[in-house]
């Protein structure tokens, strides 16, 4: 009777371990499930395309060539080579460097400048949807002008910056939103032609001072991926950057700007990266009706492109953006007729017959200071 007891108190035991050791080993398993679901680490990853031009400077040789008796102005056909390329990117950048003031305020040239909104219809229609509105042209035609370019500019789904209608417009730096990405614009100029700004009245244009950019950048520099400075700067159709450029350069690389896209030498100029940030010190003119001296180098520009990558790990976001491709540019006309902006992939004899050499000449200008620059190659047509 004892030994029965005793077997049955034993195999009570051994009913117990075996189900406390399933416990246990369930339990073990339930939580290596549960370090290996907080070990996976879910990867965002989010890209974002942009190119950029310079400056389109509209001399009446330009807007007579867009003129129809029949129909006004239509810059159109001007851009009908580049559309189709600039159409590939999600942003678009070009300097509108001769104010939008419309034909009501009287359509003027060199040196003081006013433009009809076709100009500004065009580069819409072609794509491009960031502006820069700062530059020495920018007071040609005074207030009048100024405060009707932002008008057209406030009617289309375009990012301007640099000319502002108030003081409040002009501090609330807007950001946007592409493809995940964050981005805002900023626009300078480091000069006005002499031209002053009524008082009170600076929103009316951004003139570069070191305070200024600081300001501006501090305001949004924790709350967006990519930041986008627009300096209108340099000497005039000098192939590489003064003193000046390059001592706001470095400033705007320490106060963490990524992208500087330099305009009005109205030359080509080299393109580098100082630390994170690229700086294009100078992608000439878009269009312009200036003349072949200096061995066309007012009618050769730059169509630069830069991919933009955003990875999020573990709440750290990386940055990255490289600079995947540079295309000269030529303006095409003939006894200031029929302006076309030609990529140089286009480019053949019946538009230059001595576009390789050109092509040679101008790309290494741009890989002056970082050869590793990728410049678009062309071939003989």
């Amino acid at each position: 009777m004892k030994k029965r007891k005793l077997l049955l108190v034993l195999m009570l035991l051994l009913i117990i371990s075996y189900n406390i050791s399933n416990l246990n080993v369930n339990e073990d398993a339930k939580k290596t499930i549960e370090v290996e679901e907080h070990n996976i680490s879910e990867i965002e990853e989010y890209e974002l395309n942009l190119a950029m031009v310079g400056d389109a400077l509209i001399h009446d040789g330009v807007y007579k060539d867009a003129y129809n008796s029949n129909t006004g102005y239509d810059f159109k056909k001007h851009l009908e080579l580049l559309k189709p390329i600039i159409q590939e990117y999600d942003l678009a950048f070009y300097n509108q460097e001769t104010i939008l003031g419309g034909t009501e305020l009287g359509l003027s040239t060199y040196p003081r400048f006013n433009s009809p909104y076709e100009v500004g219809d065009a580069f819409v229609d072609a794509g491009f949807n960031l502006v820069s509105l700062a530059n020495n042209h920018t007071l040609d035609r005074g207030e009048p002008a100024i405060l009707n370019s932002i008008q057209y500019w406030n009617d289309k789904d375009v990012y301007y910056s640099g000319s502002y209608d108030s003081n409040e417009t002009r501090d609330e730096i807007r950001i946007l939103e592409k493809n995940g990405i964050t981005y805002a614009l900023l626009a300078y100029t480091t000069m006005t032609n002499g031209l002053s700004i009524p008082e009170g009245k600076e929103y009316l244009l951004n003139v570069y001072s070191d305070d200024m950019v600081k300001k501006d950048i501090e305001k949004i520099r924790d709350n967006v991926d990519i930041i986008i400075v627009s300096m209108h700067w340099g000497d005039e159709y000098q192939l590489t950057p003064n003193d000046e450029q390059i001592r706001i350069a470095n400033y705007l690389a320490l106060l963490e700007v990524d992208i500087v896209i330099g305009t009005h030498p109205h030359v080509v100029q080299p393109i580098e990266y100082i630390g994170k940030t690229l700086v294009l010190y100078s992608l000439g003119n878009v269009i312009s009706a200036q003349n072949s001296s200096g061995d066309y180098q007012k009618r050769i520009g730059l169509l630069s492109s830069v991919n933009i990558k955003k990875t999020i790990e573990e709440e750290k976001v990386l940055i990255e953006i490289n600079n995947t491709d540079n295309e000269l540019l030529y303006t095409y006309y003939e006894n200031y007729r029929n302006f076309k902006i030609v990529p140089f992939r286009f480019m053949n004899n019946d538009y230059h017959k001595d576009y390789l050499r050109l092509y040679e000449k101008y790309s290494a200008v741009v890989k002056s200071k970082n050869k590793s620059i990728p410049v678009r190659e062309v071939v003989l047509q």
